[in-house]
């Protein structure tokens, strides 16, 4: 692990709705319509003497063997002692990532019956909350309590990739899996992680959160380079023209790349199309053209460009 650490004060703290991107929306929504009649949460919190089990599981970081029950769109769902519980898929060690919803789907199914060895990552026995993962199970048990106790909020650590989502990339720190959320990939726009990394690979990350009772790891690329929008106004102004090249196209305009990691928009307001002409006849990815700048958002990190120079 590398030494060199970062000040809490030089990022901010990231928030419980940051990690709620690990469950799937799918999981969350069939959590709440199963309350109305049976729900899940007070079902599972019934059930004193197992959660006290679980607990005393999830803290001794344990290995155990349980059997899938179901599955949904997010993951897999399980019975452990009378207490349902979930697997997400990016914690399945065998599902692989980018799948249709059709493969997908097959995928889980097969799953159905199974007996998976796992380790609990989430325990929260007054939100009926059970979360395994399969991928956490294949290091040894109380390799998770070592590592977070030695684990710091501002060190930088190498992982290794073992899942690449939409909403992240997920970096097995040892024993440990952490996540760089999309948004802490690049400074620049990113459309999906894979555009960054890739399963397999090393990489060096910082370490912005860590919550130790909910085995989470929040981890930052970006954070390890220089933001590149500080000081951007003594670089870029208002109706100053420059050189940048069109990144990708969308139905309401064209980005276009000024410097590395640095992006702005042409709204296709701002693009001179001829009557029934569209932006993919005016523009392409590669292109390399003049644009002027309207409008320079360092707050929001934003720039807005223009084709109508006679503006």
């Amino acid at each position: 692990m590398d030494e060199k650490q970062f000040t809490i004060e030089e990022f901010p703290a990231i928030d419980d709705g940051w990690w709620e991107s690990i469950l799937s929306e799918e999981q969350r929504n069939s959590n709440k319509k199963k309350r109305s009649k049976d729900p899940l949460g007070q079902r599972n919190s019934d059930n004193h003497l197992n959660w006290d089990y679980a607990v005393e599981v999830f803290n001794r970081d344990q290995i155990i063997h349980l059997s899938v029950i179901n599955f949904n769109k997010g993951g897999l769902l399980v019975d452990w002692n009378g207490i349902n519980g979930f697997i997400p898929c990016s914690h399945l060690v065998d599902l692989p990532p980018q799948l249709t919803k059709e493969d997908r789907d097959r995928s889980l199914s097969s799953y159905v019956g199974m007996s998976l060895c796992v380790k609990i990552i989430e325990c929260l026995p007054g939100k009926g909350r059970l979360v395994f993962s399969e991928r956490a199970a294949q290091t040894k048990s109380g390799r998770r309590t070592e590592l977070m106790n030695d684990l710091q909020v501002g060190q930088m650590v190498f992982g290794n990739v073992t899942n690449i989502t939409d909403f992240g990339v997920f970096v097995d720190l040892g024993g440990v899996e952490g996540l760089i959320h999309l948004s802490e990939l690049s400074w620049g726009r990113v459309d999906h992680p894979s555009m960054v990394l890739e399963v397999g690979q090393k990489v060096k990350v910082l370490i912005l959160e860590i919550q130790p009772d909910r085995c989470r790891v929040a981890l930052s690329l970006k954070r390890l380079v220089p933001n590149p929008w500080i000081g951007i106004e003594k670089k870029y102004h208002e109706n100053q023209v420059v050189p940048v090249e069109i990144t990708s196209l969308t139905s309401y305009g064209a980005f276009a790349r000024l410097d590395e990691c640095i992006e702005g928009l042409i709204h296709f307001s701002e693009i001179p199309l001829k009557d029934k002409e569209n932006i993919k006849d005016y523009l392409k990815p590669g292109d390399k053209i003049l644009v002027k700048i309207l409008k320079v958002d360092i707050s929001r990190q934003r720039l807005g460009l223009s084709l109508n120079f006679e503006k």
